[in-house]
């Protein structure tokens, strides 16, 4: 153990094991390693690396199993995806009108405990979609600024995350609003430039047009991801077979009580959470990471400065539809 850097401070042993064997992460390589893909930025003029620090490229690493190549094209990708939606991360912070909207009405819904593998347990319900509050960017904005709260814990950046969509009582007409250009924005955001590692994206309760809106995505999904997808419908044992249900609410047929819908919305806004008028807070992320355990050796305005790290200016015009289909989208490895 003498070997682990600060880098890796904080993790678990059986973590820290964790990243030796699944992810080839080697503490005596560490630095070096993160300095090969540092390196490699000069060959990408045209994209603006707004954070290259040590931590922030290790978390790539780790999605990428320290692949140095694919680590840098997630790495570019991230920037990439930013810089061609700037409207999406103008005010990418959780008081932003939209993005409060979503995270108060669920979106996503984020479990307090991870599952048996210790991945964490992102869950949509999709019929709380309400086209005349949310549009679908804002839903999809709530989504990566959760991910990009929560990635700040070392311990996901290795474990990763599951997604589970409830796709009861969405209606066809809410299924019609998931257009193409839609849910390929969400895929390219979730799939191919996020550094979370998804372990599985599960559907239940999916009527028949869930299946034929799958099949429209379909090519615009890696195999790995493809094969991360589990269409469950009624059938709730399947689910339990993949997650056990000790670590899921009563919706999903689990031991734990019903999901208290504003829980991660009451994390991530603290005390401005009640508050339905449209403001600007300057947000502090001291609760936040109360609330994960974030160690307090992160001063406390890190924690949002970094999910700002990557926003340019640009204006908020969207139009869409809060589905979570787009959303399991995500792909990590």
């Amino acid at each position: 153990m003498d070997t682990m850097t600060h880098l890796q401070a904080g993790l678990s042993p059986e973590t820290t094991e964790k990243a030796r064997l699944e992810l080839n992460e080697n503490p005596d390589t560490l630095h070096h390693d993160i300095q090969q893909v540092r390196d490699m930025i000069i060959t990408r003029p045209d994209i603006g690396f707004l954070r290259t620090d040590d931590d922030f490229i290790l978390r790539f690493l780790r999605a990428r199993k320290f692949n140095q190549i694919e680590t840098f094209k997630l790495l570019a990708q991230y920037f990439q995806y930013r810089q061609q939606n700037l409207d999406m991360f103008q005010s990418f912070k959780p008081d932003d009108p939209g993005i409060k909207r979503a995270l108060t009405d669920g979106f996503p819904g984020v479990l307090e405990n991870p599952d048996q593998y210790g991945r964490k347990i992102l869950i949509l319900f999709a019929s709380n979609w309400d086209q005349s509050r949310n549009c679908f960017t804002d839903i999809l904005r709530a989504i990566l600024l959760s991910l990009e709260v929560l990635i700040e814990d070392p311990e996901l950046q290795i474990n990763g995350f599951i997604l589970i969509i409830d796709w009861s009582n969405f209606s066809f007409k809410q299924a019609s609003k998931l257009t193409p250009n839609i849910l390929k924005l969400a895929i390219e955001g979730l799939q191919d430039s996020f550094p979370a590692r998804f372990g599985g994206i599960h559907f239940v309760n999916q009527p028949w047009y869930i299946h034929a809106l799958y099949t429209i995505i379909k090519p615009f999904l890696k195999d790995k991801t493809r094969k991360r997808i589990f269409l469950h419908g009624n059938n709730l044992n399947s689910l339990h077979q993949l997650i056990f249900p000790e670590c899921l609410p009563s919706e999903f047929g689990g031991t734990l009580p019903p999901y208290d819908m504003g829980m991660w919305a009451r994390t991530l806004l603290g005390p401005d959470y009640s508050d339905e008028t449209e403001y600007t807070h300057t947000y502090d992320a001291l609760h936040v990471k109360e609330a994960l355990g974030v160690s307090a050796r992160e001063d406390a305005d890190t924690l949002m400065k970094r999910s700002q790290s990557a926003v340019e200016p640009g204006t908020l015009k969207a139009k869409g539809r809060d589905d979570d289909t787009a959303q399991p989208l995500l792909a990590l490895d």
